[in-house]
């Protein structure tokens, strides 16, 4: 199954006051991995940049000014999304936002119903407790050193990372990987695989055999099937 794992950065906490989209990052994974495909971009808000969301994720509006605004951009984001569920942190938050930003250019908005919201899994899962993007990375053993600042992709990253860890995909992962190697290896661990009380009855018999043995006759001076006959 295809999931998009997505965070973006804004210039508040409230679209309906004006506040607007400045970056989004996106993860695709599939089947509970990352493919390595990714869409990241950075958007022009068209207005300035108040002191707090600078000091949150470091983007000011100089930097933000030559990069393309929303409606130059949405296609692209669209097309990579597509119609997969979306795996996001608090993802009323992120959602109102790009949705306000696709209202405002007259697009259809993204239906609620594709939404993952990784906080409240995580609540039911943690209750009681601080469930941060950064607690989670903490609780679940993620390095998130490089996290000095929010930043769309990298939170994404991160995500991705704690959402394979909240439904339980990494351990079911390693336990299907750790029952192929025992499976190839023979058994489980020291333990060996278990033979059958009664052996089964063979099921190519003596004339068989010979059938075969006459067969490879006919192949010539040195046919590989000596070799297995021999070991037979």
């Amino acid at each position: 199954m295809r999931e998009i794992v997505l965070d973006t950065e804004t210039t508040g906490l409230d679209p309906l006051r004006g506040d607007r989209l400045v970056e989004i990052g996106c993860i695709e994974i599939y089947n509970r991995m990352p493919t390595g495909q990714t869409f990241h971009r950075y958007i022009n808000p068209e207005r300035d940049m108040p002191a707090e969301a600078f000091a949150v994720h470091g983007l000011s509006a100089e930097f933000l000014a030559g990069k393309p605004v929303f409606t130059e951009v949405v296609d692209e984001f669209l097309e990579f999304i597509a119609d997969a569920p979306l795996v996001i942190h608090n993802a009323s938050f992120d959602i109102s936002f790009i949705n306000a930003e696709l209202d405002r250019i007259k697009r259809t908005p993204i239906s609620r119903d594709r939404l993952v919201d990784t906080l409240l899994l995580a609540r039911r899962k943690h209750p009681g407790v601080s469930n941060r993007l950064d607690d989670l990375c903490s609780r679940y053993s993620i390095d998130n050193s490089r996290r000095t600042k929010h930043g769309a992709l990298l939170d994404a990253e991160l995500l991705a990372e704690v959402y394979i860890d909240l439904i339980g995909a990494r351990q079911s992962q390693l336990i299907l990987a750790s029952e192929t190697r025992a499976a190839q290896s023979g058994g489980y661990g020291d333990t060996p695989r278990r033979q059958r009380e009664v052996p089964l009855a063979p099921r190519i018999t003596d004339a068989d055999r010979e059938a075969h043995r006459a067969f490879v006759a006919t192949l010539g001076d040195k046919p590989i099937w000596n070799d297995f006959l021999a070991a037979g």
